[in-house]
């Protein structure tokens, strides 16, 4: 009853929050293209006269133009519409006008390539009267207008006859997504309250702190006026406990960490007198090689895999944060239940360790799975890496520093290779025999942890 009452509090708090937000920001009123527009803190994103500030992606056709004050996309063409500048927190206004089966998107935290609907969020925009008369075929509640697509579905109703302008707030604050659509409120979702490990697996861009915004055409001609943006603080770890994590790491000692008493495998075989013995003598060698300095963990070893550090608790589906600084040459990363590995390793000094070069953030162990990265996001030795780890089923992805290193990979079962990886199991702090530090640890679990 506790765990109920405390998620009911922060969805009210979150509603709050949004209706303050909209509040503050008040009425969307249709205007003409001209008006000069003073608003507290909103900036024009779009000058109304050319598109300086914006880049276009996967041109098609003549792609987008400039008609009259307002963004257009050509019938025919597309292409992906970007800001040059990305966002983290903040409200959206513009206005918008469709044509008979007209169908865009917003993009919002969306890298510049691949799919924005996936890798960030699209925030659906089309013609409900043509996808009820079944253009697109049957659609799904959350591929109409408003929705996060694929994700959370929009209330219907709200827009405008085809051809007249409609005025559109997008709130994106922190896990908050609001869309008010001619001063209605047609979605107000809490990604967090995601828990589907196949939803999760197929849209990473879920967890994508900031991004570029964009306009995501298909073909079809639409029209975008009086475009603005509210930018609000970035996230803090005091909004992120308001959002269901909780901290693994107190900052002062190894409380609700223990020694790795063995490979699963392996403590599997012991009996409950041995497993007792080896998981005894385990937190005995982590305790002499893992020590607190300035508010971090800190691994100074000196014999490869001597002393490794896991969770107290097993985990099934999960977000973990971390943040991470190596020495130079070292190697770590972090197993996930129980189950080798989200590599972290030099890839800059040399001579480099065999493969290190292609970057951080890798499943180190597949072997019929992708094991690289996708890209080299590392920061320079010694600075701290932030790592961002979600897994649902087996899938996993990994964002390094803000970039998507890992895209729904399957992270393969280490110890046997003819099965799933394990259903559960605790997270590990690798170590080697190099200096590492660890600190900022949290995780939001996705299903209940099993103890």
């Amino acid at each position: 009853m506790k765990h109920r009452l405390s998620k009911a509090f922060v969805a009210l708090a979150n509603m709050l929050a949004a209706a303050v937000i909209v509040a503050a920001i008040g009425g969307c009123s249709t205007s003409s293209p001209k008006t000069a527009w003073v608003e507290p803190g909103f900036k024009s994103i779009f000058n109304g006269e050319n598109l300086d500030g914006w880049v276009l992606m996967g041109k098609k056709g003549v792609g987008y133009g400039v008609t009259n004050g307002a963004i257009y996309c050509a019938t025919g063409s597309g292409g992906n519409l970007f800001t040059e500048k990305e966002y983290e927190n903040f409200a959206m206004r513009f206005e918008f006008k469709l044509e008979n089966g007209s169908n865009n998107g917003i993009g919002i935290r969306a890298p510049l390539d691949g799919d924005a609907a996936y890798l960030g969020m699209e925030i659906q925009v089309l013609d409900e009267g043509a996808a009820e008369n079944g253009k697109w075929g049957k659609l799904r509640d959350e591929q109409f207008h408003g929705s996060i697509y694929g994700v959370a579905a929009a209330k219907k109703g709200a827009l405008k006859p085809v051809g007249e302008w409609n005025t559109q707030l997008i709130i994106a604050n922190g896990r908050q997504i609001t869309v008010v659509l001619n001063d209605v409120t047609i979605l107000d979702a809490n990604i967090n309250d995601i828990n589907d490990p196949v939803m999760i697996a197929k849209h990473p861009g879920l967890f994508r702190e900031r991004g570029h915004i964009g306009f995501l055409g298909h073909g079809d001609y639409i029209e975008f006026r009086n475009i603005r943006v509210k930018e609000y603080p970035r996230t803090t770890i005091t909004a992120l406990k308001g959002e269901g994590f909780t901290s693994l790491f107190n900052g002062s000692d190894l409380t609700g960490w223990r020694g790795l008493a063995g490979s699963p495998p392996e403590r599997a075989a012991m009996s409950a007198a041995n497993l007792a013995a080896a998981q005894a003598k385990a937190d005995e060698l982590a305790r002499a090689h893992w020590k607190v300095e300035d508010d971090a963990l800190v691994y100074r070893g000196t014999n490869y895999d001597i002393g490794q550090l896991c969770t107290a608790k097993d985990y099934v589906n999960f977000e973990f944060l971390a943040d991470c600084k190596i020495e130079p040459h070292a190697d770590t990363g972090f197993y996930l239940r129980g189950t080798p590995q989200v590599n972290i390793w030099d890839p800059f000094t040399q001579p480099t360790k065999s493969g290190s070069e292609v970057g951080s953030g890798g499943l180190y162990n597949n072997k019929m799975h992708p094991s690289k990265p996708l890209l080299v996001a590392d920061k320079p030795i010694g600075q701290w890496n932030q790592i961002r780890i979600i897994m649902a089923g087996e899938k996993v992805h990994v964002f390094l520093n803000g970039e998507l290193v890992v895209n729904d990979v399957t992270l393969e079962n280490y110890w046997q290779r003819d099965l799933p990886v394990l259903p559960f199991g605790p997270i590990e702090l690798q170590s080697h025999n190099s200096v590492v530090w660890f600190k900022k640890l949290y995780i939001r679990e996705l299903h209940p942890s099993v103890r």
